[in-house]
């Protein structure tokens, strides 16, 4: 059975946990003392250390703490260690780790596009993006096979093609799901189906982290210019009612 080691145990860390140890020996590093939690979910609570050393590593912290977090895991992985990571961008990641990580280290760039509500129960049906970088064809197919047994739809891009549609799909979702929560958007009892999928969106940010909405928008090289076109045909709507 393979050895996974997964850095991190946030909301995305626990739903990491949880699935990949049904099918494989899972530890977990954390700087919190969660062992009751870690051991919920079928792994084990061990060392930075140990879950380093392991076969597969698996990076889950915000996208701000992965450089200095790359910097500690480079020595302490095996020679033959594969490193994944799982930010909601890639360029940025992709850099660092061909960077910091040594290279007789396979690397292979995710983005799981689901998260701990949306895959409470199942991962069927889910999107999970791969961005193959360094990683042998043979052990990218196995870890692909293994993805769609479990249901998910796996889509094969690059780093920069993912960042590109992401700041449209993601960080401009997240934009104006946080605008209509600054507005003070609320449920009405006179409303509309158009309303009412706001204010799903609105309902879908809530439960993140503002460190992460800010990560993927400091790290997206293409999301400021998208948030500003999205303000830019804005203005002008408002701007052609005004006259």
């Amino acid at each position: 059975m393979s050895s996974i080691g997964i850095i991190g145990f946030g909301r995305f860390g626990g739903l990491t946990a949880r699935y990949l140890a049904r099918d494989f020996s899972v530890v977990v590093s954390t700087r919190s003392d969660q062992r009751a939690a870690i051991e919920a979910c079928g792994a084990r609570a061990v060392s930075f250390e140990t879950a380093c050393a392991q076969k597969i590593v698996i990076l889950c912290m915000p996208i701000s703490a992965m450089r200095e977090t790359l910097r500690r895991v480079a020595p302490l992985l095996s020679p033959d260690a594969l490193v994944v990571d799982v930010c909601s961008v890639k360029v940025y990641p992709v850099q660092w780790m061909r960077e910091l990580l040594p290279e007789n280290v396979s690397i292979l760039p995710t983005h799981p596009m689901f998260g701990p509500d949306s895959a409470a129960d199942a991962l069927v049906g889910r999107k999970i993006v791969l961005c193959p970088e360094r990683i042998d064809e043979d052990q990218y197919d196995r870890i692909r096979r293994w993805l769609e047994s479990k249901g998910l739809v796996v889509i094969r891009t690059t780093a920069r093609e993912h960042d590109e549609k992401i700041a449209v799909s993601l960080s401009l979702t997240h934009f104006i799901g946080r605008s209509l929560s600054a507005f003070g958007a609320r449920d009405l009892d006179i409303d509309t189906e158009g309303y009412k999928r706001l204010m799903h969106i609105l309902g879908v940010v809530s439960h993140d982290t503002w460190q992460l909405f800010e990560d993927m928008h400091a790290y997206n090289p293409y999301a400021k210019s998208t948030r500003q076109a999205f303000i830019d045909a804005m203005i002008g709507i408002h701007e052609r009612l005004d006259g």
